[in-house]
């Protein structure tokens, strides 16, 4: 099994570069873990303060399940992965099913500052991109599927994002060993990498 990490400021284009790794591999060989379904269970913690909770910082995700998961997939076990909603702020009741594939991604903006998950990756990538590409990126995606005016996108953008960002998003980036710069628009890069992972696979899974 192949576990590639894909971290990133908020908006850089991480997504996009994990679709074109999926489509660039043979069909059902890739398993993703996105770090956004392990934030911690805070349903008991009243809304209006869940609202106004840092969701940026390493403290808001629970690390030892999503470790735990990353440890059975290896050993060849299916995990249940969590499921958050981003309105309410908390966890769902309901779980994803997620079988062991030769290649395993996870994803997001923080999973290059957790040294045991850092350490449990073959390939760590670091997806780069303007800061204020990312931040129109955050208002578009906010306003649509969150619910948020772009007022209330901009105040935690300069309130949490940026600092949280500086602080240790931009600082896991010299863990990576391959940065993405321009995010899912640089096609050469994302096509350099998805032939690295290919040529790690056994023929057969290519």
């Amino acid at each position: 099994m192949l576990v590639i990490g894909i971290a990133g400021g908020t908006g850089s284009g991480k997504t996009t570069v994990v679709r074109k790794i999926i489509e660039s591999l043979p069909k059902d060989e890739v398993a993703v873990l996105p770090q956004d379904s392990y934030y911690k269970d805070n349903a008991h913690i009243p809304l209006e303060e869940r609202l106004g909770m840092n969701y940026d910082e390493p403290a808001s995700i629970e690390w030892q399940l999503l470790c735990r998961h990353l440890h059975a997939l290896k050993n060849g076990e299916t995990v249940e992965m969590p499921t958050y909603d981003f309105i309410t702020c908390s966890r769902l009741k309901e779980t994803v099913t997620v079988k062991p594939r030769e290649v395993v991604v996870v994803e997001g903006i923080l999973v290059l500052t957790d040294k045991e998950l850092r350490d449990m990756m073959d390939v760590k990538v670091f997806v780069d991109a303007d800061a204020d590409e990312r931040l129109i990126r955050v208002i578009l995606r906010d306003c649509v599927e969150r619910n948020r005016t772009p007022q209330m996108v901009i105040d935690r953008y300069r309130d949490m994002l940026k600092p949280m960002h500086e602080l240790y998003i931009e600082p896991s980036k010299r863990y990576a060993d391959l940065i993405v710069p321009q995010g899912g628009n640089n096609n050469v890069a994302i096509k350099l990498l998805t032939d690295y992972i290919r040529s790690l696979l056994p023929s057969e899974a290519r």
